[in-house]
Parts: C-alpha cells; sequence; structure tokens
C-alpha cells in the first residue's frame, strides 16, 4: 500500500492540472466580472485635467451616453491603445472622457502633446480614489456608460481594432437603440 501512495498523488495532480486545463478551454481566464454591470456608475466629482479649478461630476454627463477610458502617462498598454482611440473615437458616436488615473497632471499633458489628444473631455483623479468606486483594476480600461448614468460595457485592457468592432461598437448599438 505504501508504495501505491506516490502514484495515486500523483493521478491527483495529474487530474486536478488537467480539469485546470479543461476550465480555462471553457471559460475566458481574461474575463473578469464587474459587479457594477447595468448598475449606476459611481457618484463622482473630479478636474478637469488642463482647468483643475473646474470639476466635473457624473450629474454634469447625465444626458448624452459617453465611455469613461481610463489611462495614464505611465501606462504601456496605453500607448497601444491611444491610436485605436484617436482612430475610432470620432466614429463611436458617444462622448470619449479621458479619465487620467493616478498620474502627475504635467506627466499626463505631457503624455497628450506627444501622442495626440483623443478625447472630448479629460478628468484626473491623481489620488486614485475615485478609480476604486469604479473597481478599476488599472489602465487602461473603459466603461461605457448611458444617458441615465448606467454602466452598459466595461472593458479591462487596451482597446484594440477587434475589440471595438466585435465588442464596443455592438455595445453602443445596443445601448442607442434602448435609448427612449
Amino acid at each position: 500500500m505504501s508504495r501505491l501512495l506516490p502514484f495515486i498523488g500523483f493521478m491527483l495532480l495529474v487530474g486536478l492540472f488537467g480539469f485546470g486545463i479543461w476550465w480555462n478551454t471553457q471559460h475566458d481566464p481574461n474575463a473578469i466580472p464587474t459587479p457594477l454591470l447595468n448598475k449606476p456608475a459611481p457618484a463622482f466629482n473630479l478636474p478637469k485635467l488642463y482647468e483643475p479649478a473646474q470639476t466635473v461630476s457624473k450629474a454634469d454627463l447625465l444626458g448624452k451616453p459617453y465611455l469613461l477610458n481610463v489611462f495614464a502617462s505611465w501606462c504601456i498598454e496605453c500607448g497601444v491603445e491611444h491610436p485605436v482611440l484617436t482612430a475610432e473615437g470620432p466614429t463611436l458616436g458617444v462622448q470619449l472622457v479621458g479619465y487620467n488615473y493616478k498620474d502627475a497632471p504635467d506627466d499626463a499633458k505631457g503624455w497628450l502633446a506627444k501622442h495626440g489628444n483623443p478625447y472630448d473631455l479629460l478628468i484626473a483623479d491623481e489620488p486614485g480614489h475615485t478609480a476604486i468606486d469604479f473597481g478599476v483594476y488599472g489602465a487602461p480600461e473603459s466603461f461605457l456608460i448611458d444617458a441615465r448614468g448606467v454602466i452598459r460595457y466595461k472593458h479591462i485592457g487596451p482597446l484594440t481594432q477587434d475589440v471595438v468592432a466585435k465588442e464596443l461598437k455592438p455595445a453602443i448599438a445596443a445601448m442607442l437603440k434602448e435609448a427612449p
């Protein structure tokens, strides 16, 4: 019996690893669920990046849908996403709101001066407190928020041409179709 214990232990490990491989083929390992989907976006009141004496609140944005895009100058993947936002932003049919996350304002302004500014509006959350309320894991992340202030779609990671075409644009179309 004692000679069988290592073999049984080995077979249990093989079974466990096999189950893990099967599980990942059945589920998207990159999908991170958000408890805020189809719920009201958190209230916020954040300064504008270029005019910090002026603030923008959730209430200010009600009435029109928008894509809230979390970015930062220190974020490598934001540089991958940026050309897509520049090209696709004007075609989305919703306001593009840049949410500068945990970034020094001068660094963000320098990054935008270098790479271009695709945003209709820029807000800043240097300490990152509001991002916690949104459940932000890191930059880049994007939230599609309808005219009533409800989060309709969330994407973690860079928006690519493929993601925009297959996920974001259909989500925007469905949201606009349902709008009163």
